[in-house]
């Protein structure tokens, strides 16, 4: 049963079509093929490809991770099946051109989709998500020739792509990249150098794999200026498409990890024979802007990942606190009184509620974040395109890093809600929390998440994404004020905005000067900033459903809309309050971690 149980249909259609309003999107040309009930019809093929293929192999997968015998990888042929039933569907290139093979779906659909896949296995749909995001770094900064050779394969899926980024040496620290990028006569490059944690880096699922590779072409500028970017596929790809000899791309060994297991997680050697061939993408030492296209998607995927792991975490402890009885009220001390489930008692009713609080919050944040992608693409002015763009870069940090948190928060209280049965391999709580233990580690680890928004991306353009965001919050508090039952969110939001705001004019002076000691607390201001976002989340959905509540023709939709309006209650009342405490302390300029020396530990 619980299998089947990878998100609440009714949240889904509420984040999209009431909230988000995606029917609108309809309007514009490039979905005008397109209603709410083509979006509806992608939903649910997606739910049952997800339920059927990729749900029922999840386990088996966690218990029989990848094998390497030296020559090849092999997998349970159940990964194989999934993701020949997802070629077969066409959700590879779901929001691509007709031209291609897609669908022509808004990005915020596509994401909706993609999320169930995610829940049911994160680890087989990881090698379609990979493809995709490989795909659209080479259709947007490719040569006609790239694009030719690689693009309609990976649509397909014919040739699946991976993100070679990481070295053994180097981490997170992309300054310290050594591969090298060597000029040939012919206009391509060979390639030497070894990478690590390259995910979905070798199997047999696909005819090819193209990897994406940062290296340096010598005599470029040192550290971040001078990596460049280059296909490097596993077999060589003729002018025609049809795949050539095996390029010099070794496996050195598989990594074994403590969750997300069924994705081979790999050590790649590229040129041990002196023969990997590679080809530039775009302009030399670019490599890294052009990646971050594909590192950015990839971070809101991380993000949309942890909520799914998230999420399914809820679904199964909510449906064991509905099934397993245990206990009495503490008032009632007759044992021959039958037991209560679970979910009578008031601190399960406590883990629920936060877990409810993290992950539909946080669902509704990375689905507004694939609906900013949309404006992004086709608002209907150049003002609107930018401003999308803006709000995207400010908030991809906390996409990424507040579900990667609070989402495996929600896991440890999925475990906790099953008690001893939790912590056993025979209910499923227990790997979703070792899954979503990755997400706060891989594309850009927490604290680099967490530089990257206070040290850049809330002081770029001279504030004004922030700015932005600020008009955005102002209008859901103004939306909120004519429910009685949500004016104090409405002032306790705006308290919390204005607060943070000052934090970062505060914290201004000294990030522009004595900049170590203002980031090294950057770890609290994510925290905090997060909260006050996620906030703004919950009473955009508080305002929908307050809104819709008197019209509710079903005792479903009226519990349905009681339940956003309580999880609004109980984030605000204990988990916005957090956000003050933080700020002061951030304020403060603190320097109790940055002056801890090393040899006192």
């Amino acid at each position: 049963m619980q299998d089947a149980l990878i998100i609440n249909p009714r949240d889904l259609d509420f984040q999209l079509f009431e909230v988000l309003d995606a029917e609108a999107l309809t309007q514009r040309a490039r979905h005008a093929d397109h209603s709410r009930e083509t979006f509806s019809a992608a939903l649910d093929t997606a739910h049952a490809v997800a339920v059927e293929k990729f749900a029922t192999h999840n386990r088996l997968l966690d218990e029989h991770e990848p094998q390497f015998d030296g020559q090849r990888v092999t997998l349970p042929p159940e990964v194989k099946q999934a993701l020949d039933a997802l070629r077969a569907t066409g959700f590879l290139a779901a929001g691509k051109d007709y031209d291609y093979g897609g669908m022509q779906l808004p990005s915020v659909i596509s994401f909706a989709c993609l999320s169930l896949f995610k829940s049911a296995n994160i680890a087989t749909s990881s090698y379609a998500m990979l493809t995709t995001a490989n795909a659209n770094v080479i259709e947007r900064f490719g040569s006609a020739s790239q694009k030719r050779k690689y693009l309609q394969a990976l649509f397909e899926g014919r040739s699946f792509g991976t993100m070679a980024l990481t070295e053994p040496q180097a981490g997170s620290s992309l300054s310290d990249l050594v591969t090298s990028a060597t000029p040939n006569a012919d206009g391509t490059y060979s390639i030497r150098g070894n990478k690590i944690f390259i995910s979905a880096g070798d199997h047999e699922l696909s005819e090819n794999i193209v990897h994406l590779v940062l290296a340096r072409i010598p005599g470029g500028p040192p550290g971040v200026k001078g990596i460049s970017l280059f296909t490097v596929p596993k077999y060589h790809v003729n002018d025609d498409g049809s795949r050539g000899a095996r390029n010099d791309v070794a496996l050195a060994g598989l990594i074994h990890k403590m969750g997300w297991r069924g994705t081979t997680s790999t050590m790649l050697s590229f040129g041990e024979h002196g023969e990997c061939i590679g080809e530039l993408i775009g302009e030399p030492h670019q490599g890294l802007a052009y990646m971050f296209h594909m590192m950015n998607e990839a971070r809101i995927g991380v993000g949309l990942g942890a909520v799914m792991l998230g999420y399914r975490g809820y679904l199964a402890s909510l449906d064991y606190a509905r099934e397993r009885p245990q206990g009495r009220h503490p008032t009632n001390k007759n044992p021959l009184d039958p037991q209560l489930p679970l979910i009578e008692h008031a601190d399960v009713r406590r883990m629920l509620l936060a877990q409810k609080a993290y992950v539909e919050g946080a669902y509704a944040l990375c689905l507004y974040a694939a609906r900013l992608v949309d404006e992004q693409k086709t608002a209907e002015n150049d003002t609107a395109r930018a401003e999308a763009g803006l709000l995207l870069d400010l908030l991809t940090p906390v996409v990424k890093s507040w579900p990667s948190q609070w989402c495996l928060e929600a896991n440890s209280l999925a475990i906790q809600i099953h008690g001893g049965y939790g912590y056993t391999r025979e209910y499923p709580v227990e790997q979703f929390y070792r899954d979503n233990r990755l997400n706060m580690i891989h594309e850009g680890t927490h604290g680099i998440q967490a530089i990257d928004l206070l040290g850049r991306k809330v002081v770029m353009k001279q504030g004004a994404a922030l700015e932005l965001l600020g008009r955005e919050v102002r209008n859901t508090i103004e939306a909120a004020r004519p429910h009685p039952a949500l004016q104090a969110y409405a002032d306790a939001l705006g308290a919390a905005w204005r607060d943070a705001t000052a934090t970062v004019e505060a914290l201004l002076p000294t990030i522009g000067g004595d900049t170590e000691r203002a980031l090294a607390n950057a770890n609290a201001f994510l925290e905090a900033f997060g909260h006050v976002v996620l906030a703004w989340t919950w009473l955009k959905q508080a305002v929908v459903a307050s809104a819709a509540l008197p019209g509710a023709t079903s005792d479903a939709d009226r519990d349905f809309y009681h339940g956003k309006l309580h999880a609004c209650q109980w984030f605000f009342r204990w988990e916005l309050p957090r956000v003050a405490l933080m700020l002061a302390t951030l304020r403060s300029l603190d320097d109790t971690t940055l002056t801890m020396a090393p040899q006192w530990f």
